[in-house]
């Protein structure tokens, strides 16, 4: 970047010294010529002065307003020697384009009115023609520096434009980059919720099936065998939806996702924990079809979360799950006959995540101490599904 920059700086040079140059050689021409000068002018002077117009050309853009006032300077100073004349427009030429090119319009302005107006009083005094001096001299002038003006007054428009254009595309790649970001996270919490949630339950229920295996191994053979199954049905279950998961991970296909969940597979739900040992039951009073799936969805992971810690915390024989849909709102409930809440007040990953579910729909989640003394789980859900 730093080679580029000094590049940069080495061309703007070699433009400063060929506009120079140029600027000289045409100042010259016309000493030469000398239209009308007094002939025994000092002649050397004037190339002199033309030098210096010149060469100030080679500070315009670090000091482009004081190589304006320097230049009108040593033009005031020139046609005051009654040297030949080198008109006013081209020696100031490059002087204003470069003043209003780097937002120095009113200083530009102000010299070139400046000079035409005492330019034209000291002609008009000396007695030159009114009608050519204002309808030649003065409109060619100032049409001239006009003109040079507007350029350099454009070019710097332009470019202010260019760099707004690059400033709000460098502030909208970051605001995509963002809301990439902020996308990514959100499914990373999404699917960090989903797997907690199936190997909460999945773990639960095949460690509860493990232990009964064990104490029934010698005593109750058959009871031991349907728990080993359970356990093995449950790892398939759970190796099945793993894989489904890594696969979502590695291709965008929403086709390949995980099947949303819904309280259509609240039954299967149900018996995987009464087959652990836990006597469950159902209670609605709404059908299962009637809901978006985003709603649906969360109220199964609540459950099934809830149902989760019954197994694995509350030492419970018995549970009660309630879906109940008043006034465009569905409540889920789970109570148990166990343990109760922990005197720690600790809620672990499986509550917060059901929190951060039902908060993302609008609604609220109350955890405690159940009527028959266990732990009662009750969730509230704008059955509307909004966020």
């Amino acid at each position: 970047m730093r080679s580029a920059h000094a590049q940069d700086r080495g061309a703007a040079a070699v433009v400063d010294a060929l506009l120079a140059a140029a600027v000289f050689v045409v100042l010259v021409g016309a000493i030469v010529a000398d239209l009308g000068g007094d002939p025994t002018a000092p002649v050397p002077l004037a190339y002199g002065l033309a030098a210096l117009v010149a060469g100030a050309i080679l500070f315009r853009r670090r000091y482009p307003v004081a190589v304006l006032l320097f230049t009108a300077v040593v033009l005031v100073g020139y046609y005051s020697l009654s040297l030949p004349p080198i008109g006013l427009a081209v020696p100031l030429a490059v002087a204003l384009y470069s003043a209003a090119e780097r937002e120095h319009v009113r200083w530009a302005v102000a010299v070139a009115v400046t000079l035409i107006v005492l330019s034209t009083s000291v002609r008009w005094a000396q007695g030159d023609d009114p009608a050519y001096l204002l309808g030649f001299e003065v409109g060619g002038q100032a049409g001239l520096m006009v003109a040079v003006i507007a350029l350099g007054d454009g070019v710097r428009a332009r470019r202010a434009l260019r760099a707004e254009m690059v400033r709000r595309e460098h502030a909208a790649r970051l605001e995509r980059e963002h809301e990439t970001a902020r996308r990514v996270e959100r499914e990373r919490v999404e699917i960090a919720r989903d797997l907690h949630d199936l190997l909460a339950h999945t773990v639960s229920v095949i460690s509860l099936h493990a232990g009964v295996a064990a104490e029934a191994m010698e005593d109750d053979p058959l009871l031991a065998r349907r728990s080993l199954v359970a356990v093995r049905t449950c790892c398939s279950r759970a190796v099945d939806e793993l894989h489904a998961t890594v696969e979502a991970l590695r291709s965008p296909d929403d086709s390949r996702r995980t099947p949303t969940p819904s309280l259509a597979q609240l039954p299967h739900l149900l018996d995987t924990v009464a087959a652990a040992g836990v006597d469950v039951r159902l209670e609605r009073d709404h059908p299962a079809d009637d809901l978006p799936s985003v709603v649906a969805a969360t109220a199964y992971r609540v459950v099934q979360e809830a149902l989760s810690n019954v197994l694995r915390h509350a030492d419970a024989t018995k549970a009660v799950v309630g879906l109940s849909l008043r006034d465009d709102v569905l409540t889920v409930s789970v109570e148990d006959d166990g343990r109760g809440p922990g005197e720690d007040g600790s809620t672990g990953w499986g509550l917060a995540g059901m929190r951060e579910r039902v908060g993302l729909l609008g609604g609220t989640i109350e955890t405690g101490r159940a009527d028959r003394g266990g732990f009662l789980v009750a969730a509230r859900i704008p059955a509307g599904g909004r966020s």
